[in-house]
């Protein structure tokens, strides 16, 4: 969080100097603050609607239900609220501030396609993001994002025709610099949402299998949601890190780890595998 502030900081810094007007960085820092309090309070509720999630009632999903109540007590953890997508792509998630205000979102696909283990395997995993604290990092990121990538789009937009008059801009350099910053900052910026994702994914494998003391459960599903090669209808860029695997159909593509989401399903396999010898 301190990061982004750092970014949009920067932001509105070079704005304001290219406009000649230093209320823009105030404007912007007071503004990323206000993000910052809205991503703490409210990222979930973002999330869970930008998803189409709705809340899961225990008689239409009894066995989600008893599954994820089992693997809370097991955790040590209060029992999280529970929505579903409707989305016969099988993923989860979860989001919420503390474990005392937690959800877990699963699609209707992936109760569909898991054998019991591996539901409990999925959950685990899920119920380990926020055991590790890292719901609020990753739904809060997603916020953040959201606001680098605004501030930059607007000046690209109007900025870049309208700054100061040239009798009152000062040199070019300032100029250059700013503007490259606006270009690179949502670059920058999803790289450290999609940096975070995947070294919190490899952490949640190992602690959720830990919790089921089946490390071949949580396997096996993996392979099932990664078999599937159809995106989910509410897939959406913003929230793609939140989910177990990427909700975007990825085979055959060629880009970069670099710019993923997750870590590769096959080596999350191989290492839960490696764990049962």
């Amino acid at each position: 969080m301190i990061l982004f502030l750092a970014i949009i900081g920067a932001l509105g810094y070079f704005v304001s100097a290219y406009y000649g007007n230093p209320v823009l960085f105030y404007f912007a820092i007071i503004f990323s603050l206000i993000m910052n309090v809205a991503s703490y309070w409210w990222s979930d509720k973002i999330v869970l609607s930008i998803s189409k999630a709705r809340e899961a009632s225990r008689q239409e999903f009894f066995g989600l239900y008893t599954t994820t109540e089992n693997l809370s007590i097991a955790a040590g953890l209060p029992m999280p609220k529970l929505y579903v997508i409707d989305d016969p792509a099988p993923n989860a998630f979860a989001t919420g501030r503390d474990k005392n205000h937690a959800v877990v979102a699963v699609t209707t696909g992936l109760l569909q396609k898991l054998e019991k283990t591996e539901l409990e395997g999925v959950i685990a995993h899920e119920l380990s993001h926020i055991g590790n604290r890292d719901i609020l990092l990753m739904s809060a990121v997603v916020v953040l994002v959201g606001l680098v990538s605004i501030i930059s789009d607007i000046f690209l937009r109007s900025g870049l025709r309208g700054g100061r008059s040239d009798d009152n801009k000062s040199g070019g350099p300032l100029a250059v610099i700013g503007i490259i910053l606006i270009i690179l900052s949502p670059i920058i910026a999803t790289l450290i949402k999609l940096a975070i994702s995947r070294r919190r994914e490899y952490l949640a494998d190992a602690s959720g299998a830990l919790l089921t003391r089946y490390p071949e459960g949580l396997a096996k599903a993996l392979e099932k949601i990664s078999a599937y090669n159809m995106p989910m209808k509410a897939a959406h860029t913003a929230t793609a890190h939140l989910f177990i695997s990427n909700p975007f159909s990825s085979k055959g593509a060629s880009i970069s780890n670099l710019f993923q989401t997750h870590p590769p399903i096959a080596e999350r396999i191989k290492i839960l595998r490696g764990m049962i010898n």
